[in-house]
């Protein structure tokens, strides 16, 4: 025997099934009904005399504007020339694209007075002037979008509720979608409420995204903030703005928003689980900003051996442009876990040693005066008010050959660049010393061949190689 509550859901499962279908039906079946009604309406006046001649008019319109659009095109591009990319190159483009449909437009607009005067029907000719009209208010509306993808996908969004308006459409299909809908409690979830929330919330979006952007292009405009504190607080009402517009999107559809509750206890478990990565991140991120070891612009350098400079700081990632212009996503989180050198972080000038050997006997003065003339010779020395003379020191009594190493206090541009400055540096270096006839020594081996006589060990002889 079932329990009461579970036989009586049993009961009414199907009609509650009966009833959401048929609601669906008589819905689908109305609208159904018109758009017939519609069509043969249509069929009626194309079979007239007064429909060939309305469609005929159409068609001459057309031809007219196709016609008139390239001389049209070529009168504004002679009085508007092509400038550099920007807002009124974007308007020039814009017009460009519109004269065929504006000329086509303005030939029906203008039949259609003449058939006015006339009292000749023009309700295809209308109805065809109104849906090209919508287009272009829309094409024109839409520019104003940067992004391609999803102004296309606005134009087309609004052409075709445009177009349901005129034709008559728009009620009936709103009503359908409205009708088709879940009920959960005392909450109701249609196809029209989830279709207002993605356009609302597309809406609010965009708008955040536009507003963030202005408060950036502000912010970095600003001489009293550090480039730190203004990715922070770019950052900042970014997240507040783009988190503002979804919660007024849900709003607007009529979601209760205290079920977020709900929704923020199940982001903690999530974070608890799968998303501590991102959220670490996101702390690290934070804490780069505030705490200003890491800065936009500093030359920096993990263990791994990777270097570059910090172009961005986002809130997952921070940007590192290597010296070979790759860039680098670092995660946040490696600036805490690993070292990392910053090269930059106090003063941009550094000190850098470069290594070199020679021969035993060598003149350690006519060492110097070479030395000094291949630091001379590459332009990476620090000069001005924190100049330091380069210098040379002997370092070590090696098995072959006296090591040296050449100190060079180094400009912050150079900073920057340690590969090409040791190559520069070794290149100069290589080129005094052979100017003054300084050897620069390789490893040697004496090898002693043995050979057998009788009883004896005897050395054949001994080479170099």
């Amino acid at each position: 025997m079932l329990p009461m509550g579970l036989g009586q859901l049993q009961e009414e499962a199907p009609e509650l099934v009966t009833e959401v279908v048929d609601d669906v039906t008589s819905t689908v079946s109305v609208v159904t009904n018109f758009v017939k009604e519609q069509f043969l309406a249509l069929k009626a006046d194309l079979w007239s005399i007064t429909g060939a001649v309305d469609l005929g008019v159409i068609f001459a319109a057309l031809a007219l504007g196709w016609l008139l659009a390239r001389p049209g095109r070529r009168l504004i591009e002679h009085f508007w020339p092509k400038r550099e990319a920007g807002a009124g190159e974007h308007a020039r483009q814009l017009v460009l694209r519109l004269v065929f449909p504006i000329l086509w437009l303005g030939g029906l607009w203008t039949a259609n007075a003449v058939q006015a005067q006339f009292e000749m029907p023009a309700k295809l000719s209308l109805t065809v002037a109104s849906l090209l009209n919508a287009w272009i208010v829309i094409q024109i509306v839409v520019s104003v979008v940067r992004d391609r993808s999803l102004a296309a996908l606005l134009a087309t969004i609004a052409w075709f509720a445009a177009a349901l308006n005129i034709l008559g459409l728009l009620n009936p299909a709103l009503n359908m979608l409205d009708d088709a809908a879940l009920s959960f409690g005392e909450s109701r979830l249609s196809l029209l409420m989830v279709l207002k929330g993605v356009l609302l919330a597309g809406f609010f979006l965009w708008i955040a995204s536009a507003l963030s952007g202005f408060i950036k292009t502000r912010l970095q405009k600003s001489d009293r903030l550090t480039p730190s504190v203004q990715t922070l607080m770019a950052q900042g009402a970014r997240i507040g703005l783009l988190f503002a517009a979804v919660m007024l999107a849900m709003n607007a559809i009529g979601i209760d928003l205290t079920a977020l509750a709900v929704f923020s206890g199940a982001i903690g478990v999530g974070i608890g689980f799968g998303l501590q990565s991102i959220f670490s991140n996101l702390m690290a991120g934070i804490i780069l900003l505030l705490e200003k070891s890491v800065k936009v612009g500093d030359f920096i350098e993990f263990d791994n051996g990777l270097r570059g400079k910090v172009r961005e700081i986002n809130v997952r990632a921070t940007l590192v442009t290597t010296n070979d212009n790759v860039d680098i996503l670092v995660p946040n989180e490696e600036f805490i876990r690993t070292r990392v050198t910053n090269w930059t972080l106090r003063e941009g000038y550094r000190r850098v040693r470069i290594p070199f050997g020679v021969a035993y006997g060598t003149d350690k003065e006519l060492v110097k005066k070479a030395a000094l003339e291949a630091a001379e010779a590459v332009p990476h020395r620090l000069t001005g008010p924190h100049a330091k003379e380069p210098e040379v020191w002997l370092m070590n009594f090696g098995a072959s050959s006296l090591d040296f190493e050449l100190v060079i206090w180094l400009r912050p541009e150079s900073v920057k660049r340690p590969s090409r400055v040791i190559a520069d540096y070794n290149w100069a270096l290589e080129d005094a010393l052979t100017k003054y006839g300084i050897e620069i020594p390789f490893p040697q081996r004496d090898l002693h061949v043995r050979t057998m006589v009788g009883d004896r060990l005897s050395d054949s002889g001994s080479e170099q190689d």
